[in-house]
């Protein structure tokens, strides 16, 4: 008897979304352009982090150590500096290790630096990593006050203008994201109110023969939820095909290739996206019936 009255609710909800097919189309179109921006900048968020993070494993700031500091000052400065709170990693760098380096970029010109060999004019440094980007800042100038410490070269500038950006569209993101739910209830509202209205006869005589509000809201819900993983279905598709795209176009971009960055594969963020419009469509169904019923509800 249950399975039957499921099968009887399920088919209901199914019927309403193919007999109501104007209104349905129009729910679906309008869902799927709010679903569709919403992807774009998700989309845009996950690269942003992925650049972050990937950034983030390569910056460092370079502590140049004073020339007259002896092997016990050296080890107690970077004992200090690891104290430091954000601070990851401090590792030395020689000044031989210095001017090597620099002989690797001047090549087949290296014989001009052989003076150096002699007298060096590199010093001994430290390459301090952090765990976090955002306290870049805060940790240079701390370094700098310590004893022993000459200078420190300044940290990439372009850290900072990634990290705004960031911070930007992911404000966006949750901005868009919280429209859409407001406009999908809306849109899904109206479109089963056209349905409710249709069938509000129907409703008062199940009502006068005792049914519940949830056996009679039941049907509308199931509609709802269709409309909305419908939505969600289709809007992946068309956010795959388009990000796949671009995403071919900026492959070979040398602005990606000089930072070392690359774009995150939709593959990588399917799952995670399939889940998110999974949990919007059948949350924003299931709002937008139980609105639009609520007037034919009260008793």
């Amino acid at each position: 008897m249950k399975y039957n009255v499921l099968n009887y609710l399920l088919g209901e909800g199914i019927r309403s979304v193919f007999k109501n097919k104007k209104s349905t189309a129009v729910a679906l179109m309008t869902m799927c352009a709010t679903m569709f921006i919403f992807g774009i900048f998700f989309a845009a968020t996950q690269n942003i982090n992925s650049f972050v993070d990937t950034i983030k494993n390569e910056q460092a700031i370079q502590v140049n150590i004073k020339r007259t500091a002896n092997d016990e000052e050296v080890a107690k400065l970077k004992e200090e500096i690891e104290k430091i709170d954000g601070v990851a990693t401090v590792t030395l760098r020689t000044k031989e290790e210095f001017l090597e380096s620099l002989k690797e970029q001047f090549k087949e010109k290296a014989y001009l630096l052989e003076d150096y060999e002699k007298n060096n004019i590199f010093s001994n440094a430290y390459i301090v990593t952090f765990s976090n980007l955002e306290e870049i800042e805060g940790i240079q100038a701390q370094v700098g006050k310590l004893e022993n410490v000459s200078s420190t070269k300044d940290a990439n500038k372009s850290v900072n203008v990634l990290l705004n950006v960031a911070r930007g569209i992911k404000f966006i993101t949750i901005g868009l994201l919280a429209l859409l739910i407001i406009i999908s209830v809306v849109i899904i509202s109206n479109t089963i109110k056209l349905t409710v209205y249709a069938r509000r006869k129907e409703i008062s005589i199940m009502k006068y023969v005792g049914a519940t509000n949830n056996f009679i809201r039941f049907p509308f819900v199931i509609e709802g939820i269709i409309i909305g993983v419908i939505s969600g279905a289709l809007t992946l598709l068309l956010v795959g095909g388009a990000y796949n795209l671009l995403m071919s176009q900026m492959m070979n971009s040398t602005t990606l290739q000089s930072m070392g960055l690359e774009l995150v594969r939709f593959s990588d963020m399917f799952s995670l996206l399939v889940t998110v419009y999974l949990i919007l469509g059948i949350g924003i169904g299931i709002l937008g019936s139980t609105r639009s019923m609520k007037k034919y509800l009260e008793v």
